[in-house]
């Protein structure tokens, strides 16, 4: 698609039906699973016309990891050093909670590549994430040494509040499967606030 001019309406809404589709697409069947085939169906395009777009299977999946990693990393961005250290890193937790319940096949695709070895986004993970996760857990770093909240290993903390509240999105089938009926979503929030207040009670 030619850079030299303003995408036209059509254009803009076929460039999002594109992404909607991939996102569909490869949440479900993971990078290599997919094709460009399955993408310009689900997105009620050709495979020519698709390709207009995107000259490949890489340059969709790129396209959504960039955004993507911006998504993940906002609800971390809003750790307030000048808050309540409790309530701020409780606060954290529930958006961590929020997202996968609203973007479960957000969360999807990113494990999915991270699972592969993150080969098209690992630069920003050395960077933009790694330089964000140092500044936060700084933050937690002074609270503790403030007395302010318990004495944890700050990085551990921060994977294990990944690890808890993206399980609900990557491992939905499990979830629902066990809960049944149950809206998984109502018995998180407070377990997972009682979990981490008592653990970092000082």
């Amino acid at each position: 698609m030619s850079k030299d001019r303003a995408p036209t309406r059509i254009q803009k809404k076929n460039r999002a039906a594109i992404l909607e589709a991939a996102l569909n697409v490869f949440s479900s069947h993971g990078f290599r699973g997919a094709t460009v085939d399955q993408i310009a169906t689900e997105a009620g395009l050709s495979k020519p016309n698709l390709l207009y777009y995107f000259p490949t299977k890489e340059a969709i999946h790129t396209a959504l990891l960039s955004g993507l990693l911006e998504t993940w990393l906002a609800p971390l961005h809003e750790l307030d050093a000048n808050g309540d250290p409790m309530e701020e890193i409780l606060a954290y937790i529930r958006r961590k909670l929020e997202m996968s319940r609203d973007l479960p096949r957000e969360s999807r695709l990113f494990a999915n590549e991270l699972v592969q070895g993150a080969p098209r986004i690992q630069d920003s993970l050395s960077s933009d994430l790694k330089i964000l996760v140092d500044e936060k857990t700084a933050i937690l770093v002074g609270w503790m040494d403030q007395g302010k909240i318990a004495q944890l290993h700050p990085y551990h903390l921060i994977f294990s509040i990944w690890a808890l509240t993206q399980h609900y999105a990557d491992f939905d089938v499990q979830v629902r499967a066990i809960l049944g009926d149950e809206d998984p979503f109502e018995g998180a929030e407070p377990f997972v606030d009682t979990l981490y207040r008592k653990l970092l009670m000082p």
